[in-house]
């Protein structure tokens, strides 16, 4: 990818890392990731009569499938967003275990928070993996929104010192919340909703090719400014869908890759965290404006260029968390594909469409076309990208970043590269 005008200079690659050590010209590369597996996807209240374990549990064996493994060979499960399974329910590995008859697991643990652990998750996996402790780790997610709905999720908790500052303003869930950021970036940079539109818009054109995907009709420019406003300035089409299904992925030794079915997928960089500028997000609007009109992903984006030696002008396809859209344009300014205040004009250019932009992203349809999933289809489609198998191939595809978040820390990010 050529690299946009006024990139940041510190995210042109570097030598070493912060901490001295020299970075491997290939990046980590110890990892690599061998399997992935998804149920098919369903509008919210569709996967019943399915549990949650049973939905997890099939993505499981279809990625156990992927892999060319037998689901006894799984010895870790890396879970993230604290084993929730979206909104009111758990996962357990007991429960895997006992259902789909793994006998010995030497690894279980999970990343803090919500969604912005899904890329972390592979890192955990990692952690786990290069330390002896695991062989085969698994990482799943599955959501159904039976019990409780994403949009009220700060409205339905019960009052604490937090909550008491979002309830009474009507901040009933994350939508609300984040409509406060998008107007702050659109106060400090002039960013206007075309920029928004922009990318509903070819997230969706994008998921026209997706058999799975949920909304198949063309959205227009007219569509978007004529759906129903639900937290000025986001409308309808700025949010994520409401669905349900489950992913999973399955990361191994890059030693042990290289005898399974798949080539397999390297792990690059890997990295999760945050600053406590950024903290509870969009959940406490405790930061300074260098935060608050941003994705707190800029550590993270910092941390992934130094690991892998790369920079923004080396990602080939970027598959960038997209509960909500302001959010992608300003993940685009932390990972460094434009200046800071710039990502409405470099949005509203073209720059992340599919067929002619020079970053596509969301080439499966996002989470605001194709499905959501909490940050797994992004990573499943990055996987398929450095295969050579997405539906909407990123032709010489040779980089594929994969982010989780923004929300509360941590947030996280991804780089795969090619399979070989």
């Amino acid at each position: 990818m050529r690299a946009p005008s006024g990139v940041r200079q510190w995210f042109l690659g570097r030598p070493e890392l912060s901490n001295g050590e020299a970075v491997l010209s290939n990046g980590l590369r110890d990892v690599a990731i061998v399997g992935v597996g998804a149920t098919p996807y369903y509008k919210r209240g569709g996967s019943a009569p399915q549990t949650i374990t049973e939905l997890a549990g099939k993505a499981i064996l279809a990625a156990c499938d992927d892999a060319g493994i037998s689901v006894k060979d799984i010895d870790g499960f890396a879970y993230y967003s604290g084993a929730g399974a979206g909104y009111g329910q758990k996962m357990d590995t007991a429960d895997f275990m006992e259902t789909l008859g793994i006998p010995e697991v030497t690894f279980t643990a999970s990343l803090t928070s919500g969604g912005g652990g899904s890329a972390g998750a592979i890192g955990l996996a990692r952690a786990a993996i290069t330390a002896g402790d695991a062989t085969m780790v698994v990482t799943v997610m599955a959501l159904q929104q039976d019990q409780q709905r994403l949009g009220t999720v700060f409205a339905a908790s019960a009052p604490n010192p937090t909550n008491s500052f979002l309830q009474p303003s009507g901040l009933a869930g994350p939508g609300h919340l984040m409509s406060v950021l998008a107007r702050r970036h659109m106060h400090l940079y002039g960013t206007t909703r075309d920029a928004f539109a922009e990318i509903a818009i070819s997230e969706r054109q994008n998921a026209l090719t997706r058999p799975k995907a949920i909304q198949k009709k063309p959205l227009t420019k007219e569509d978007y400014f004529n759906g129903r406003m639900i937290a000025d300035p986001l409308c309808l089409y700025d949010f994520c869908l409401e669905t349900e299904g489950a992913v999973a992925v399955i990361t191994t030794s890059a030693e042990r890759a290289k005898d399974l079915r798949q080539k397999p997928v390297p792990v690059v960089a890997v990295a999760h965290g945050g600053r406590r500028e950024w903290g509870r997000a969009f959940a406490w609007y405790g930061m300074p404006d260098e935060y608050f009109a941003s994705a707190g992903n800029a550590p993270i984006a910092k941390r992934l260029y130094e690991q892998s030696g790369l920079s923004a002008k080396d990602i080939d396809v970027a598959l960038l968390y997209d509960h909500f859209t302001p959010m992608v344009l300003m993940q685009l300014e932390d990972y460094g594909f434009c200046e800071r205040g710039e990502g409405g004009a470099f949005v509203e250019s073209g720059a992340i469409r599919y067929d002619g932009g020079s970053i596509p992203v969301n080439t499966h349809g996002g989470q605001l076309s194709e499905a959501y999933i909490i940050g797994m289809t992004h990573i499943m489609e990055a996987v398929e990208q450095m295969r050579g198998t997405a539906i909407n191939q990123v032709k010489d595809a040779e980089f594929a970043l994969a982010t989780g978040g923004p929300a509360s820390l941590p947030v996280s990010g991804m780089i795969l590269g090619r399979a070989a």
